[in-house]
């Protein structure tokens, strides 16, 4: 099987202050991963990556052909500005740009599409809510449905089950596992480890460095997760002894 992204020697962080150390491997095409961890292990700074939304301070990344701007990525909700104007129908359209460009219009044809992905994800009848009037749960509905529509080769998802409901997490699994089985490459960052072992067949154990990437089963040992608590730790630790001697 080819390999669809490609890590080498790879660091990651803001200012020159690396988040993500060291990353070598390979996410095969058509594989569903989860990239787990303890919170501040890089898992959003290493999606943020994959996706161009920050370049590598050393080493780099390989996408296999697929520019960054055509990978779908679902950033955290928190990220999210629910504040803006935009309805439901037009943020889910936004998912049509890739293919439309960003001033082209909408034609019936799109409209049925745009409809079909809301039905996929049960918000019919949300067309005209205001985004920031939807549920945690319709939120993360209406950003599937837009990625939906994005049709993309490389699906990127940053806690993409997070603060929702069971009926919610179900359903959107369901997409997950279409995707998967639509030999599409899925990444997504995940914190319920029990999520991991009942859908995702391969992981990503994170905590600044890769401490194990495999068989999902064969990660998440429980000698591994205590060994990425640690490490974790160890490098908050040195950051703040950093501030300290600064």
């Amino acid at each position: 099987m080819t390999e669809q992204l490609k890590f080498r020697n790879l660091t990651l962080g803001y200012d020159r202050h690396p988040a993500v150390h060291h990353l070598d491997g390979a996410v095969r095409t058509g594989s569903l991963t989860a990239v787990v961890g303890p919170n501040g292990a890089g898992k959003s700074t290493l999606f943020k990556g994959v996706v161009g939304v920050i370049k590598p301070l050393a080493g780099r990344i390989e996408r296999n052909g697929v520019r960054p701007q055509d990978i779908a990525y679902l950033p955290q909700v928190a990220e999210i500005d629910r504040s803006f104007p935009i309805s439901v129908y037009d943020m889910v359209a936004m998912g049509l740009w890739r293919g439309k460009g960003l001033f082209g219009g909408i034609g019936a044809k799109d409209r049925d599409t745009v409809e079909g992905a809301l039905a996929a994800v049960g918000l019919t009848g949300f067309e005209q809510r205001p985004i920031g009037t939807l549920s945690g749960g319709q939120m993360q509905r209406m950003l599937f449905a837009r990625l939906l529509l994005q049709d993309a080769r490389v699906i990127v998802l940053d806690e993409p089950f997070n603060a929702i409901d069971t009926k919610t997490c179900a359903d959107l699994l369901l997409l997950v596992r279409r995707w998967h089985s639509e030999q599409r490459t899925v990444l997504a960052a995940m914190h319920d480890m029990e999520l991991v072992k009942a859908n995702f067949p391969e992981s990503l154990l994170l905590a600044r460095e890769p401490v194990a990437w495999g068989a999902t089963a064969d990660v998440l040992t429980p000698e591994n997760m205590l060994k990425a608590r640690r490490m974790c730790e160890a490098f908050d630790e040195q950051a703040q002894a950093c501030v300290v001697a600064a």
